[in-house]
């Protein structure tokens, strides 16, 4: 990921981006190239791993040798920025679109996890994670044995060895107050994934 020094993070910010974004892509090259899936993940307590879980109808996780690389990308804010927010423009009007973003890549080496044991227990986590707040709280064990582990038998778990962590918060940071300010104030007024960014820039 190119992060120009103005649009970097800490890591502490980063691994809050992959929290917020609770999804992302995790991206593998195999014997057929490039490979991707969309899956939601755990960050382990100490940050040091990744857990997930895909279909094992899917092929994705398939192609994954013992240790092979992972990248997993995530964004948490993502909108369009349009010249005609930026009052500047009326002294100079040399301006472009742009998009503004908060987003992170992990890189990692993969493990495969076949056994069901590990693989429900990464549902019962990532179920609590999201689940954490609702009234009430659906739990995985709620379910009738036979039918989750049919479920679970269905599905492999992936763990990623983290190596490192990027990330990136691009939000007019580069622009005049008097610019970014505006766009914040359009974005506010505008989708529910613009409104987003424009929190961001606070």
């Amino acid at each position: 990921m190119y992060v120009p020094p103005t649009f970097r993070v800490d890591d502490e910010s980063a691994w809050r981006i992959v929290e917020d974004a609770g999804a992302g892509t995790l991206v593998s090259v195999g014997a057929e190239g490039l490979q991707s899936v969309f899956v939601p993940v755990i960050v382990s307590e100490d940050r040091r791993t990744l857990h997930a879980h895909v279909a094992r109808a899917n092929t994705w996780w398939r192609s994954l040798e013992a240790g092979a690389d992972v990248l997993a990308l995530f964004v948490a804010a993502s909108a369009y920025v349009s010249p005609s927010f930026y009052p500047s423009r009326l002294d100079d009007p040399h301006v472009v679109p742009t998009w503004n973003y908060v987003a992170a890549e992990v890189r990692g080496r993969a493990t495969v996890h076949g056994d069901a044991e590990w693989t429900l227990d990464q549902v019962r986590a990532l179920t609590r994670r999201f689940e954490a707040g609702r009234n009430p709280e659906w739990s995985v064990d709620q379910l009738d044995e036979h039918y989750r582990d049919r479920q679970v038998k269905a599905i492999v778990g992936v763990e990623i060895e983290v190596v490192a962590i990027t990330g990136k918060a691009k939000l007019s940071q580069n622009r005049p107050v008097v610019d970014h300010d505006s766009v914040r104030e359009h974005l506010t007024l505008g989708s529910l994934a613009e409104q987003n960014v424009a929190a961001r820039m606070r």
